[in-house]
């Protein structure tokens, strides 16, 4: 018997068959088996679709209807579903039956993403594999207070780097944050502030500044110089400057990183995640300066230090070497710049005539679209309704019909903001740009109608709100 053949009287397993007989439970096996709010919010919004299959940066639901996905999976969709090219990848490696995770060889396709990783990061020199975004800020949190040998570290409010204890004590939003203490010592700043930076840093306990060149939570970009300066007054008090790119690396802002937007930024350490997985595998990676991997790992004795069992393994190093292939020969990044240009200055254009908006900003295709209190009597006694009793209701009411009327995925870009973040597949095109501003302008027409079913569903968020405190 070879190891592929099922023992003897074994019953064989079906995919396929187990997805037909019980895929139908869906929302019910959650609602038992896992987090139980996850369908109540779903069904209360009305975000509970039942999707068949996906491709590229649309889904489609059992009767064939085509849904455009502006969210990507919260950005780990950067190639869109199922690229062929990562889909082959992953077909490779699992036919080559490698010898993988053996923990007491090393395998080549680890050191050949990490060089490849590197090519796009001239100033870092070494990669630390980990499985998720949360875990490669672990790594960086670890690393720099060890080679700094300082215990406090530094983050931006509003931020957001993962939920796992260290990232959570870095986490700039309240809410993630409440119940979980004591986390490691930490302190927030403003992102922009060099002042707070400054008091901060001049009492020398500080091992690190971590900071999203664009913050997720209401796409918040960091003003023009001060990555650049950040980093200057870190290094003259023997702190590192932490990039989480986690979110806005691999094209996702027009440049390979977010950061190399601004010259002369060479951050220590760099977080990578979410896209890099080709949407299949999880993985993390942590980017560093020799000499902080060298301090890290400084004897045989500390060779198992920092590291993770999963970490390396061949499936999620073949995606993420496919997934830089394919960012090179299709020019991912320079495709992300031109659409999401295209879509910003479609968006900037419809400020002036809608009220209801106050902002769009961003780089790339990582977009917010900002609304605020409008002037006019009836829609402002409408707005404020809303905002008694929740702020980001209205955002909320927008995004509702853009996929019950349009079949467009979008979602508000954090708890308590009135902001929609786009974060589409790098791959979209003008065609789905046009699709989603046209679907854009209908919602707001509606909205400023000051009537209808857009209304109608706040009324019913408002109860849902009030329900809830």
């Amino acid at each position: 018997m070879t190891t592929a053949e099922p023992a003897a009287g074994a019953k064989e397993f079906d995919l396929g068959r187990l997805l037909a007989e019980r895929g139908a439970e869906r929302y019910e096996l959650h609602a038992r088996h896992l987090n139980h709010q996850l369908p109540r919010m779903l069904h209360t919004i009305g975000f509970d679709k039942v999707y068949e299959r996906a491709e590229g940066a649309h889904f489609w639901d059992a009767d064939g209807n085509d849904y455009l996905d502006m969210l990507a999976g919260f950005g780990v969709m950067g190639l869109g579903r199922h690229h062929p090219v990562v889909r082959k990848a992953l077909h490779d490696v699992l036919d080559a039956s490698l010898a993988d995770l053996t923990r007491f060889d090393c395998q080549p396709l680890p050191g050949l993403l990490a060089e490849k990783l590197l090519t796009h990061s001239p100033h870092l020199d070494r990669v630390f594999f980990g499985n998720s975004g949360t875990e490669a800020v672990e790594t960086a949190l670890k690393f720099a207070r060890y080679v700094t040998g300082r215990p406090r570290v530094l983050y931006c409010a509003h931020a957001f780097h993962g939920l796992t204890t260290g990232a959570l004590s870095v986490n700039g939003e309240s809410g993630f944050r409440d119940g979980f203490a004591p986390l490691l010592p930490d302190t927030a700043v403003p992102l922009g502030d060099l002042d707070a930076l400054a008091r901060e840093v001049k009492k020398d306990d500080v091992a690190a500044l971590i900071v999203e060149p664009i913050q997720g939570k209401g796409v918040h970009e960091a003003p023009p110089g001060y990555l650049r300066a950040a980093q200057e007054l870190l290094h003259q008090h023997k702190a590192l400057l932490i990039a989480d790119e986690v979110q806005t690396g691999l094209g996702r802002t027009g440049d390979f990183y977010a950061y190399q937007h601004e010259d002369g930024v060479e951050p220590d350490l760099v977080c990578v995640a979410k896209a890099l997985s080709g949407g299949y595998v999880p993985v993390g990676a942590t980017l560093g300066r020799d000499w902080i991997f060298k301090k890290v790992y400084s004897s045989i004795d500390r060779v198992l230090v920092h590291s993770a069992s999963f970490g390396s393994n061949a499936q999620a190093m073949a995606a993420g070497l496919a997934v830089l292939s394919v960012m090179d020969d299709e020019r991912i990044v320079a495709r992300a710049r031109a659409t999401g240009e295209l879509l910003k200055s479609r968006l900037v254009a419809l400020v002036d005539k809608y009220e209801l908006l106050s902002d769009v900003r961003g780089r790339g295709l990582m977009i917010g679209i900002e609304f605020g209190k409008p002037k006019s009597l009836g829609l402002r006694s409408r707005w404020t309704m809303l905002q008694a009793a929740r702020k980001g209701l209205f955002a909320q009411m927008v995004v509702a019909p853009l996929l019950q009327r349009h079949r467009i995925l979008t979602q508000v870009s954090g708890d308590h903001v009135e902001v929609i973040k786009l974060i589409p597949p790098l791959v979209i095109g003008e065609r789905d740009v046009d699709r989603f501003v046209d679907a854009f302008t209908d919602v707001m027409d509606d909205a400023h109608s000051g009537s209808g079913l857009l209304w109608d569903f706040g009324k019913t968020l408002v109860k849902q709100a009030v329900a809830n405190r």
